[in-house]
């Protein structure tokens, strides 16, 4: 029989093969809600996934079974009734199809409302999905959202043309570092969401997710931010956030072979999204395969350590490059705008971010280097997205960011030449940075670099 080990202590599995058991034990939420109490409180991500529920396989594996069922049966013909009214659910292991809820992409959201100190977590097909069914269940039509002008284009493509047309939702953009600017556009009754990023795509720019909030909240309105750029290193709703999203794709996967989102948030928001008759999770269907949310369950308790190796290499080679007399952008950097904020707010011992820039201020000499990187050194790939073993490389200005037009690029702080780069741990830190300084000095020879 399948086990179920909760704090350190273990029970029997749920696993029934007799008639419906419509009086068993509840192992993990209350009745009321699919998600009540999930979450441990500690402040550490890490021990708060070492001492959270664990699951185990259905024949006493270490890691739990795959569910890869799309439809689940019952014993009696009364309990189907019983499920579809909402008396019955997952909490006492019963099962209707997994576009609701499935038993392994509900343990990958558990480990996720773990991780980042939330009560709730639902897990799905992209970080967009993510983002998407989120600000839809939270804005109705003749919404409003204020929210960062620096975004990952795909956000920023979303708010500024999709909602509108589709959904009537409109969005103010801020500098989300100008207080005094958030406040003033948000009105109170009208704005729904306030949204950014807590370390900016492209520039890194740092959000104070604390005051923030504060402002947000005197006026009633929920705040969303997208982690995806600092797992472990910042913990948005320990900060005060309300909702935090994720594109599971980058740092926490640390493939590249796997696409996949996460919301983060209050039990009721993410009952409400799954709701039959109003939610958007259950509705729109964005719905993470079983395969997929174990493979990336398996990677979740290694994340701290991949996040620290990752944020000690750039924390060196952004040092190492303004050394070199590199433009570099980089959270870790004392002359960074906000670094004193980050060191305030981030989780002790994981750095400050596995992302760096460089400014080659042109896009020619930004292509130039990437070219250099990658053919003639072997540095990183030429590649979007980020938190590969790999470092990756792009221009933002002419690939993630390119749903920008050059007006909103400047506002951002997007230059023509921003190189972002996003660390790998591949290799030795020597053999990596002597792959970079080779590069560079084929720059100097051609009169690229001074």
């Amino acid at each position: 029989m399948a086990e179920t080990k909760t704090h350190g202590f273990v029970f029997p599995g749920k696993k029934r093969s007799g008639p419906d058991d419509l009086d068993g034990d509840d192992l993990f939420v209350t009745k009321k809600s699919m998600f009540s109490g999930l979450a441990p409180t500690s402040e550490d991500p890490v021990a708060a996934l070492a001492s959270a529920r664990h699951e185990f396989g259905e024949h006493g594996g270490v890691n739990m079974s795959i569910e890869a069922s799309a439809t689940f049966t019952v014993m009696e013909p009364e309990t189907m009734r019983r499920m579809f009214s909402g008396e019955l659910g997952p909490e006492r292991d019963f099962f209707i199809y997994s576009r609701h809820f499935n038993p392994t992409v509900l343990n990958l959201g558990r480990q996720m409302a773990t991780l980042e100190g939330t009560e709730a977590a639902y897990c799905t097909a992209s970080g967009m999905s993510a983002i998407s069914s989120v600000l839809m269940q939270l804005c109705s039509s003749g919404g409003h959202v204020v929210a960062s002008r620096t975004l990952y284009g795909g956000t920023h493509a979303l708010l500024t043309h999709f909602l509108p047309r589709a959904c009537n939702i409109t969005t103010s953009f801020v500098d989300i570092s100008n207080h005094e600017m958030v406040q003033n556009e948000i009105v109170e009754g009208k704005t729904n969401v306030l949204f950014f990023e807590s370390m900016s795509n492209p520039t890194l720019t740092v959000a104070n997710i604390p005051e923030l909030s504060r402002i947000a909240h005197d006026k009633r309105v929920t705040v969303v931010v997208d982690n995806t750029f600092a797992p472990m290193v910042l913990s948005p709703a320990r900060l005060g956030a309300d909702v935090v999203v994720h594109s599971i794709s980058k740092f926490i996967c640390g493939g590249a072979d796997i696409i996949a989102g996460a919301v983060c948030g209050p039990a009721s928001l993410v009952n409400s999204m799954m709701d039959l008759h109003q939610g958007a999770l259950m509705l729109l269907g964005p719905t993470m395969n079983a395969k997929v949310a174990f493979d990336l369950s398996e990677r979740i308790p290694h994340l701290s350590l991949r996040m620290k190796e990752h944020c000690r290499r750039a924390m060196t080679f952004a040092t190492r490059m303004k050394k070199l007399g590199l433009k570099v952008v980089y959270p870790g950097l004392e002359e960074h705008p906000q670094h004193e904020l980050l060191k305030a707010m981030a989780n002790k011992e994981y750095g400050f971010g596995g992302l760096l820039c460089v400014d080659m201020e042109t896009e020619e000499k930004a292509n130039r280097l990437m070219n250099y990187l990658q053919n003639f050194t072997q540095f990183g790939f030429m590649a979007v997205s980020l938190g590969y073993y790999e470092t990756l490389m792009s221009c933002s200005g002419s690939s993630t960011s390119s749903e920008l037009n050059a007006e909103e690029k400047a506002l951002a702080g997007i230059s023509p030449g921003l190189v972002r780069m996003s660390i790998g741990y591949i290799g030795t830190l020597e053999q990596k940075w002597s792959q970079f300084e080779k590069a560079l000095s084929k720059m100097q020879d051609l009169g690229l670099f001074m």
